[in-house]
């Protein structure tokens, strides 16, 4: 991204820099084109840990790769609904959400609506009825793979409608690792994790890389973690690096480069229905999800994929 200038001078200051972003946010201009994945990529973003950044992550990344040209969807999979909120999607009790989805049968295309002022971003919303799902889920046949089917379906309708296949499926899933967690788990190819730079970052994660490896191993053999993301970076602070440090020995070239910075703006943004990148495009918060998409659109994908549109399933729940 070329600097900003004004009478021959060149500005390089925090300000100046803001303001690039911000106009480049504006006017969709980045530089190079992000690749376009060769095949739609669904990464479910887990950790059963609360207060991470995982749905901030989730709403931002997902803005970020669609202002870049890709094409995105966000399936909202948390009771609470923050991400519909964040992507001022309407979740009222009467909206049709992930909730008919998975316990009635009710197509996904039926659900799914387009991100205000986002082009390429579309959110399947979620509903408080959610809350009811695990228990419900729980008497159904083939229950695991119920997302996974809405899914791989809508993938067909979607690229009937618009034109073009869907580049993101990213799954927003509840802190927790019941059976909205599994479902989103069987749904996807990959997992994101975000890792908060705070004391205790990697605990309780030895439960979710089990249930991912369980998972693996008997109701999708495609799904690995794929992608770390280091959130609630605070430079200043010495603990912040030891911990990046210590996330960076344990899942290696998995975590982006890309650290995200502790922001007010970044916390503020989903109050107004919003994502950082429109509440404040120029923020340091939006600048380092435009990079970690970068950085997650480039990586190399391992051979294989989704050839599956609706995955056999076992008879009995």
């Amino acid at each position: 991204m070329s600097e900003p200038t004004t009478g021959g001078e060149v500005f390089d200051t925090p300000l100046a820099r803001a303001a690039e972003v911000a106009v480049a946010v504006k006017s969709r201009r980045f530089g190079d084109d992000l690749p376009i994945p060769p095949r739609t990529r669904v990464l479910t973003v887990a950790n059963q840990k609360g207060g991470v950044g995982k749905t901030t992550s989730t709403v931002n990344l997902a803005a970020a790769l669609a202002l870049q040209g890709l094409s995105v969807l966000v399936v909202d999979l948390d009771p609470q609904g923050n991400a519909s909120t964040a992507l001022s999607v309407d979740h009222h009790s009467e909206v049709p959400s992930v909730y008919d989805v998975l316990i009635d049968g009710r197509p996904l295309a039926e659900v799914v609506a387009p991100v205000p002022d986002h082009e390429g971003l579309w959110c399947a919303p979620a509903t408080l009825d959610l809350a009811g799902a695990e228990i419900e889920l729980v008497s159904s046949v083939a229950r695991e793979h119920k997302l996974r089917r809405a899914v791989s379906t809508y993938l067909d309708v979607h690229q009937r409608v618009h034109g073009r296949r869907l580049d993101y499926v990213l799954i927003d899933c509840p802190p927790s690792l019941g059976l909205l967690t599994l479902n989103a788990l069987v749904c996807a190819d990959e997992v994101l994790i975000p890792i908060q730079c705070e004391y205790y970052a990697l605990e309780g994660l030895g439960q979710l890389l089990r249930t991912v490896g369980l998972v693996t191993e008997e109701l999708n053999p495609g799904l690995h973690v794929s992608t770390i993301l280091l959130t609630m970076y605070d430079a200043r602070t010495r603990l912040a690096a030891q911990v990046a440090e210590e996330v960076r020995e344990h899942f290696g070239e998995r975590v982006l480069r890309t650290a995200i910075p502790r922001s007010v703006r970044v916390s503020e943004a989903p109050s107004y229905g919003q994502t950082v990148m429109t509440y404040d495009p120029g923020s340091s918060g939006a600048l380092s999800y435009l990079e970690a998409a970068r950085e997650l659109a480039r990586q190399v994908l391992p051979a294989g994929g989704r050839e599956d549109a609706a995955p056999a399933a076992p008879s009995e729940g």
